[in-house]
This record gives structure tokens, C-alpha cells and sequence, in this order.
């Protein structure tokens, strides 16, 4: 599978430069006015300035629960049956984690504002998990990168010379930290572009399991024998900030969000994308098979499509939407760190996050657990 780099690029000026009528969330819009809607969501992503919108517009109250992880998200909906909720924000890519055992539900296109969405990123998002034998069952919601963040005054690195490889240079004994399973894909990205691996810039590891292992065997070993340099390890937003302001990390392979809020807080922290390319993901939204308020579920999607509310995910997050004319209602902090981390070389660079296989997740936890453990 392959992404136009050129694509994203032209999406992400649309986003930027469109500027959208102001819209009002009306009832009929929403096609329900009452009742209620069970939201399973990202921690950081319905914020309260959301909900209140949401709610004064069309009089259906949230019910929000959330997870920190993929994996989190698929075993409670597993376990549940696809029952409980009825909207969802699975990353893309572990759209097919959910077909097999009929946990999501399709798509009713002609209910929904497809032409609110960037045309290149909803095209893009079929190649990367969002239907189901010739359905739409995932619909995109935002896009964002791990990337590396680092302390400036600590390490005084000129944008060009940012590398996955900065985490495990010898000034950075102590001092790096990372989520285990994207390690093993930057890591093995920097590994390849110094010429110690050949993966195919790491695509190598979605085609079979015997590519995996032979790659991943040697990136885990690498990352053992380097695993002094290593201050924690993170799993969500949270426990990564945590990493930077309490656990005495001063560079790391982390979220946008991560980076975007604490430049936020000073400037001396600087997320910047690296040589090899900044992994690259895209999140959305999906209406599980055993939701109760279908209805409202299509509404809450609906007011996540509007420009005005992107733009607040995007203020609150640091996230970029999907929802083109975002960026005019995201205020200029958003703006300027956007224009601060990308450019053209760097948008033309990104290495995006594939859909996944039966087989490939837990062959990444297995050796997730031997980085951990070692």
C-alpha cells in the first residue's frame, strides 16, 4: 500500500488555507435533537469546550468514556461484544483488529458530511483500514506524528541533523524515552538508513511474519544492547509528558501532542521531525455493531466534521484534523507551531503507520516484551 506524499501535502494546504462559512449545528442537521450518545474516545480527545458546543447545539448529552491505548480500546469492545458504545476513535489502521469478529458496524454514507473531510485523506484512509469488503466502516478524524522531542539547551540540534538515532547517541545515555512498539519501527527506520538493516524503510515488517522477525530481531537486539540510554518508557499522553517532567528524559520519540503542549509551556522543548521521516497516523471514527442511539451517533459524527469544532480538537491537541478549513478556527499558537514542525521536504517525507494483519500485533508485543524485559 502506498500513500501519496504529494497527497497529504495538497490536503494539508487545503486544510490550512480554506476558510469555512461559520455553521451552526442544527437539529435537523443532527438528525436527533434529544437523547443521548456513548462516546469511547482518546483521553485528550472530547474536551469539555466540545461537549458544551455539542450539547447547547443539539441537546444530546455525552457520555464520554476513554483509553490510552489501540490495544485497550479493541479488548473492552472485544469483551463487550461491540455493545456499549456508540461512537468510537480507533487509529485507522486497526480497522481491520475489528472486522473479523463483526465489531463494528457499516457506515451509512448519504447520512454523513463527506465532502467536510480533505478529498486526499478520505481517499487515502481505504488504503489504510477504513473499509470492509467494499464498506465504509471507518471515517477520518484526525492525523498527527511521532516524531523526536527534545530539550534545546540540552541537545543543540539544528533541525536537519534530528534523527531517530539522537536517542541513542551516547550524550543521550539516561536521558531518552520512547513507547516500546514505536521503537521498534524508528529505531529500525534509523538502523535502515545508516545501512545496518534492510527493511524496505521498515515495510518490510507488514509483509509476512519470517520479514518481521528477521528485521525485529535485530532492531529489539540493538535497542537492548542500548537500553542504558533509555530514562522510561511510555504508554499514553500522560505517562509521556510524565517521562519529560518527571522522570528526567530530556529527548524522546513521542506524540505531537506531547511536544506541541510542552513548547507550549517553554520554548526550550523543540518536537521536530527527523531524517528518516516522521511516523505518520490517522485516527477516526466508527459506529460500533451493537450501538443503542444510532442516530445520535451519526450526529456527534456529523459535529465533528464542522470546521468550528476540528479546529477546537486541534487547539486543545495539537492534533491536525481531517475536516478541511480547520487550521481558520484553531487560533495561532496552533498555526505557528504547525508552520514551526512541517515543511515541504518533511510532509513529503512522512512514513506512515500500515494496516495491520492477524498476525502482526502480537508478534510486535512479543517483542515489546523483550525490550521491557531485558
Amino acid at each position: 500500500m502506498t500513500i501519496s506524499r504529494r497527497s497529504v501535502l495538497k490536503g494539508t494546504a487545503v486544510a490550512s488555507a480554506v476558510v469555512a462559512a461559520p455553521a451552526i449545528l442544527k437539529a435537523s442537521d443532527a438528525l436527533a435533537s434529544s437523547g443521548q450518545v456513548n462516546v469511547f474516545a482518546w483521553g485528550d480527545y472530547i474536551q469539555e469546550n466540545m461537549i458544551k458546543k455539542f450539547e447547547g447545539e443539539t441537546g444530546i448529552k455525552i457520555n464520554l468514556s476513554t483509553y490510552g491505548s489501540n490495544d485497550e480500546a479493541e479488548q473492552k469492545l472485544k469483551a463487550a461484544g461491540g455493545k456499549g458504545f456508540d461512537v468510537i476513535f480507533p487509529s485507522i489502521t486497526n480497522g481491520p483488529n475489528y472486522y473479523a469478529d463483526g465489531l463494528l458496524a457499516p457506515l451509512d454514507e448519504n447520512k454523513l458530511k463527506l465532502d467536510a473531510l480533505v478529498p486526499s485523506m478520505l481517499r487515502d484512509s481505504v488504503d489504510l483500514g477504513g473499509t470492509y469488503r467494499g464498506k465504509r466502516m471507518l471515517l477520518p478524524f484526525d492525523w498527527g506524528t511521532e516524531a523526536v522531542l527534545f530539550d534545546s539547551s540540552v541537545f543543540p540540534l539544528a533541525d536537519d541533523e534530528v534523527s531517530f538515532g539522537s536517542l541513542w547517541a551516547p550524550e543521550a545515555k539516561g536521558k531518552a524515552t520512547f513507547r516500546q512498539n514505536s521503537a521498534l519501527i524508528g529505531t529500525g527506520l534509523y538502523l535502515d538508513a545508516i545501512g545496518k538493516i534492510k527493511s524496505n524503510r521498515m515495510l518490510d515488517v507488514y509483509k509476512t511474519e519470517d520479514d518481521a522477525r528477521r528485521v525485529w530481531d535485530e532492531v529489539a537486539q540493538f535497542i537492548i544492547d542500548n537500553k542504558a540510554n533509555v530514562a522510561a518508557f511510555w504508554n499514553n499522553a500522560t505517562e509521556a509528558t510524565n517521562a519529560f517532567k518527571q522522570a528526567g528524559a530530556s529527548i524522546g520519540q513521542t506524540w505531537d501532542t506531547t511536544g506541541l503542549l510542552l513548547n507550549r509551556e517553554d520554548a526550550k522543548w523543540k518536537y521536530r521531525m527527523p531524517k528518516e521521516g516522521g511516523m505518520t497516523w490517522m485516527d477516526s471514527m466508527g459506529v460500533p455493531s451493537g450501538a443503542e442511539n444510532v442516530e445520535q451517533a451519526y450526529a456527534l459524527i456529523n459535529a465533528m466534521l464542522t470546521p468550528q469544532m476540528a479546529g477546537l480538537l486541534c487547539a486543545n491537541t495539537g492534533y491536525n484534523s481531517s475536516v478541511a478549513g480547520a487550521a481558520e478556527f484553531a487560533g495561532d499558537n496552533y498555526k505557528k507551531q504547525f508552520m514551526a514542525t512541517y515543511n515541504s521536504d518533511n510532509l513529503g517525507n512522512l512514513w506512515w503507520w500500515q494496516a495491520e494483519t492477524p498476525w502482526f500485533t502480537p508478534l510486535r508485543q512479543e517483542y515489546v516484551d523483550k525490550i521491557t524485559n531485558a
